[in-house]
């Protein structure tokens, strides 16, 4: 199997080379796309030495700070050029650990989309948070199950695998959310497209190095938006 694990990037230069390293470690199958929103702090630039030596490691280097939700959007849309077999979305600051990923693609053989869960069965598995951004996080998971009946216990977390078929059927050109909004919106997409989601426990930890991307407009944009996808057309 072909896996392509898209991974954004802003800022992450203390963190990209020993994510990358331990990420093809797990499977041969495994390519990374880092989409690098033009970092200050040189992570770009990292990353093309990296990719001049390393064939399975490409990048795509954006104008600016162009938000989470359009970067994977963009990355989607490479893995269907590339033709991989599937994608798994994940972070660059060890928060998604790699030691994960190998019992994440396995479950795809059960679901076309599987999600890294922090919050299975009503259990808080996340390390090093305040308890105000647990909370927030917690609730608002609880908030938008509500509000979308989505039969999962993690809504917004962002470390997921999925089948290149799942991607293919979407007009990704019609995503417009960023942030907590953009996982959840696609979660909605998912399962209103019919196709079956499965959840892996996972111990979600604070990141190893780096700022956090975390701001008061991302959680805010995922409190009120989520109340347009049942209108939009997918």
């Amino acid at each position: 199997m072909r896996i392509l694990v898209i991974t954004p990037t802003y800022n992450e230069k203390e963190n990209i080379e020993a994510i990358i390293e331990q990420v093809l470690a797990v499977n041969p199958g495994i390519e990374m796309l880092i989409v690098d929103d033009n970092s200050p702090d040189g992570t770009g630039d990292m990353v093309d030495r990296i990719v001049e030596s390393n064939p399975r490691v490409h990048v795509l280097h954006r104008a600016g700070k162009l938000g989470l939700g359009t970067a994977y959007v963009e990355g989607f849309k490479k893995a269907i050029e590339m033709g991989v077999d599937c994608v798994v979305q994940m972070d660059a600051d060890f928060s998604h650990h790699p030691s994960y990923l190998q019992s994440m693609l396995d479950k795809l053989d059960e679901a076309d989309v599987v999600i890294g869960s922090r919050y299975m069965h009503g259990n808080i598995s996340v390390v090093n948070w305040p308890l105000s951004r647990l909370m927030l996080s917690y609730f608002a998971n609880i908030y938008a199950r509500w509000v979308t009946g989505l039969p999962v216990y993690d809504v917004t977390g962002g470390f997921k695998a999925i089948k290149l078929k799942v991607l293919k059927s979407i007009n990704l050109d019609r995503i417009s959310s960023n942030g907590y909004a953009f996982q959840i919106e696609m979660n909605y997409i998912f399962n209103k497209k019919g196709f079956s989601i499965a959840e892996v426990p996972i111990i979600f930890a604070d990141r190893e190095g780096g700022v956090s991307k975390m701001s008061r407009k991302i959680v805010l944009e995922a409190v009120f938006k989520i109340w347009l996808y049942r209108f939009r057309k997918y």
